[in-house]
């Protein structure tokens, strides 16, 4: 199956077309897809074509992540390998359909559930935190791993974080203000990192849908 490479000439369009509720979808998709490709992931024609379908208003969002979800079962049917693929497509149509929602609580369980929703059936571990102690290595610094949250201090680090940032006001902050504090905390509870993967798909979306709200109640 082939992956493709000009989604985002291709989304745009309809954004350009200047017609509120297709520039919607198509950021939502812009979005979805993006955060595919900061993991190293590549979607497939046919997730841009679905995506099109939904866009265009021809499927709802509903029925485009059963189309993404039914062609891979029929793949894994004919035992064809395409894991990354199938990750990439089926988390994206996920993350589109999130973003939809636009509504979400502030706490730890919340982040939890969102995990849930973005991954289960792509991870064993979806939803659940980790309880071990990890390290990765990152080419941004050289070979080099993040300083991540101990096993025994996820839960505790995550509740002192939350609870830090429902005291703080935004009150009287720019708009690039509030978004520079909101880019902090979603950079904190990264760290963290309190998933055994996924934690950056997990944490852009967070920081979208907090952002979406704080920009709703400066209206």
């Amino acid at each position: 199956m082939p992956e493709t490479n000009n989604w985002k000439f291709e989304l745009e369009q309809y954004i350009r077309q200047s017609e509120p509720a297709k520039a919607e979808k198509s950021k939502a998709w812009e979005t979805a897809i993006g955060l595919q490709d900061v993991d190293g992931l590549k979607t497939s024609e046919y997730l841009l074509e679905t995506a099109k379908e939904h866009i265009e208003g021809k499927i709802d969002i509903g029925a485009a992540q059963k189309r993404i979800e039914t062609y891979y079962e029929e793949q894994a049917a004919r035992e064809e390998n395409t894991d990354d693929t199938k990750e990439a497509d089926i988390v994206a149509s996920r993350i589109a359909a999130l973003l939809g929602e636009q509504t979400f609580q502030f706490s730890p369980a919340e982040w939890q559930t969102i995990h849930k929703r973005l991954f289960e059936g792509v991870f064993d571990h979806a939803g659940m935190i980790r309880t071990y102690n990890i390290t990765k290595k990152e080419w941004v610094l050289r070979g080099e791993t993040v300083l991540y949250a101990s096993a025994e201090s996820i839960k505790p680090t995550l509740a002192y974080d939350f609870d830090m940032e429902k005291e703080f006001s935004y009150e009287g902050l720019s708009v690039i203000e509030a978004i520079k504090h909101i880019s902090k905390f979603t950079s904190g509870i990264w760290q963290i990192h309190p998933f055994c993967e996924g934690n950056t798909r997990a944490a852009a979306l967070w920081m979208n849908w907090q952002s979406y709200n704080l920009l709703q109640m400066n209206q």
